[in-house]
């Protein structure tokens, strides 16, 4: 189980985050320690108190990712948080659980207030990433799930992982950043010189120029600069090495109009097409995913009626075994009641496990239906991208093809002599 956590501030903002509607299900699994039972008033309850002390951060949030081809049960994601508050001293601390599903996978997240209600200060979590790494690997072993290759050897870590802020400028772009960064890293290793990786690049629809602090940047074709470095994960004596002076190349300004002038417009329109196409071809998976989600919600929905239905019946029954009067204290009296009272709380152990068990099972069922449809969706996103993937080739050897004619002087080309 992959664990990611940070200290937060912002209530409001996290609570609206953890509710957003862009999650096909969201479902509100516990919140411990506060007087509100819902997820805003709890985190404005942990706002309010932290205001009396001088910690800005005073929310500790949590993200557990079981591996997506594994049915995980609820007491597991339990077990992980409260082993979470005991290794990192949040033990008692007021808590909120949250559980996620969105293309077929689901997940929780848990958050803690910091604030520590008796002596009105802050929790401290000292090394707590490295704490959570170690019970992340602890868990992949106990549970037999397949350990990821950066918990086998660091070195093998994801070389496509961007940080929160590369991702959020990928995504301002409409682009995939780990395509974004998996394509300039191939090109990078298969080109010897700067000519070579500028060419590769360019048959990806992405423009190597000279940045104004950050020596040499990707441009995509919306004219967004990514630093080199950073999406090779090398460093600028590497890149430098390799490519030479970044001065040979155009700047980045130059490079934008040169898209603007020469590229965009001659692709705009058939980029515009292919992607019409492809989403007149996702219609239908589209419409099939919102009717499938509905269905879920709505089995759910009835299933947790009938779950509660069945608990309140039987709660009724273990509640008249119990006599009242002159006869329940005749029962107390001759042990009749303990017995009773024993018997009643092995069957509601046993009716909480056995509704638990019946819901993951439901959930389990769910979320295979939505994992093949979510198959489905993947194969026509790849068959769009791979579209408009061809055409970024095609404008870029039309343009080396044009520049490569502008080269040969006008005497020779008139003269129609072959140069090869």
């Amino acid at each position: 189980m992959i664990i990611k956590a940070s200290n937060r501030g912002g209530a409001i903002s996290l609570g609206q985050h953890l509710l957003k509607a862009e999650n096909e299900h969201v479902e509100l699994h516990e919140v411990r320690g506060f007087i509100a039972h819902d997820v805003m008033g709890a985190f404005k309850e942990a706002q309010a108190m932290a205001s009396g002390t001088q910690c800005k951060k005073f929310l500790f949030s949590v993200s557990l990712n079981p591996p997506q081809s594994e049915s995980v049960r609820v007491e597991v994601f339990e077990r992980v948080a409260d082993a979470i508050e005991e290794r990192l001293g949040l033990t008692g601390q007021p808590r909120v659980i949250i559980f996620h599903e969105k293309e077929g996978r689901r997940h929780a997240h848990a958050v803690w207030s910091r604030i520590d209600t008796e002596t009105l200060t802050a929790r401290k979590l000292d090394f707590f990433k490295t704490k959570l790494n170690a019970l992340s690997r602890e868990l992949f072993l106990e549970n037999g799930w397949a350990m990821p290759k950066g918990f086998e050897n660091p070195k093998l870590r994801d070389p496509t992982n961007f940080t929160l802020k590369e991702w959020q400028q990928a995504k301002r772009v409409g682009l995939d950043p780990r395509e974004l960064k998996s394509a300039v890293q191939d090109c990078w290793k298969r080109s010897d010189g700067v000519s070579a990786f500028a060419n590769a690049l360019e048959e990806r629809g992405l423009y190597l120029a000279r940045g104004d602090s950050r020596g040499y940047v990707v441009l995509t074709l919306d004219g967004e600069p990514f630093a080199l470095s950073r999406l090779i994960d090398g460093k600028t004596k590497e890149v430098n090495a390799k490519l030479g002076d970044p001065n040979q190349l155009r700047s980045v300004d130059a490079t934008k109009a040169l898209i603007g002038e020469k590229v965009a417009p001659r692709l705009s329109s058939y980029i515009k097409e292919a992607k019409r196409i492809a989403v007149n071809a996702m219609k239908p998976l589209i419409e099939q995913r919102q009717k499938l989600t509905e269905a879920h919600q709505n089995a759910r929905k009835e299933f947790d009626t009938k779950l509660k239905d069945r608990w309140d019946a039987e709660q009724q029954a273990r509640a008249s075994r119990t006599r009242k009067g002159w006869a329940g204290v005749w029962d107390f009296m001759t042990g009749r009641y303990f017995k009773v009272r024993k018997q009643n709380e092995l069957e509601v152990q046993f009716a909480k496990e056995r509704d638990r068990a019946e819901r993951h099972g439901l959930v389990t069922a769910q979320l295979k239906e939505r994992q093949d449809l979510q198959a489905n969706i993947k194969t026509a996103r790849r068959r769009e991208a791979e579209q408009v993937l061809s055409l970024y080739r095609d404008a870029a050897k039309f343009r080396r093809m044009r520049e490569s004619r502008e080269q040969v002087p006008a005497r020779v080309r008139d003269k129609g002599l072959d140069l090869g």
